[in-house]
């Protein structure tokens, strides 16, 4: 992991820059130091995504600076993401969603990339649903898990809306809820607030949570329609 460490602070560099040339470059030396591609997101993607995104919300990089980054950075979690080394279908199946901007929706692909290489099957929809399509979604394909990543603030009314409805109508009895990134990562107890079955930082933890098995949470002494407080 040397290699990568080394090579860590210049591929940030060339994000910010938009040099294709150069970030093509690190990404292939990184690829050289890693026993499997997908180690790659632990070890670079997230890590340089998150201080990309840190950032931005501190205005210290300008917006230009941002959405090139982000864009490119994309581009080379897709060229890693073909690679990536895939266990079997697991049977399990991923209706997943994200938050607004591209900078969430590129956070929730890293989490894709790594579900679908651990043997889940994903159907990524991206942001943008309106709730009635999402509920059609879950009762007539009956997903085992919602996976609701790298979300914004802005989309907390909705998603407890989209929680309490599916709860309250029984769309899908076994359905188990998990949110993670973004807004979740900065407010401590918004997952469990909103009535998700659980919560994960980052894509490896995503999926090792997915992996062990995520029960159901104890909704019995929960107040429906609460209002959900605001999140940075």
């Amino acid at each position: 992991m040397d290699g990568i460490n080394a090579t860590s602070e210049q591929f940030f560099e060339a994000l910010l820059d938009g040099d294709r040339a150069q970030a093509r470059r690190f990404l292939a030396q990184s690829l050289a130091n890693v026993r499997e591609p997908q180690d790659l997101v632990p070890s670079l993607f997230w890590p340089v995504y998150q201080r990309i995104e840190s950032l931005f919300r501190l205005d210290q990089i300008t917006k230009l600076q941002h959405h090139a980054a982000t864009r490119l950075l994309r581009v080379m979690v897709d060229q890693a993401s073909a690679n990536f080394l895939r266990c079997d279908p697991n049977g399990q199946q991923v209706l997943a969603f994200c938050g607004p901007e591209d900078a969430d929706e590129l956070g929730a692909q890293m989490a894709v990339d790594m579900m679908e290489a651990a043997g889940f099957t994903i159907r990524f929809a991206g942001s943008g649903i309106a709730i009635d399509e999402i509920l059609a979604q879950v009762q007539s394909t009956k997903p085992d898990l919602l996976v609701l990543f790298a979300s914004a603030p802005g989309d907390l009314p909705h998603t407890r809306e989209l929680i309490d409805t599916i709860h309250e109508i029984g769309a899908c009895p076994n359905l188990r809820i998990v949110v993670g990134g973004g807004v979740y990562n900065r407010a401590e107890g918004l997952a469990e607030e909103i009535g998700a079955d659980g919560m994960a930082e980052d894509p490896i933890e995503l999926v090792e949570l997915l992996c062990m098995g995520v029960p159901q949470a104890d909704r019995s002494d929960r107040a429906p329609r609460r209002t959900v407080r605001k999140a940075a």
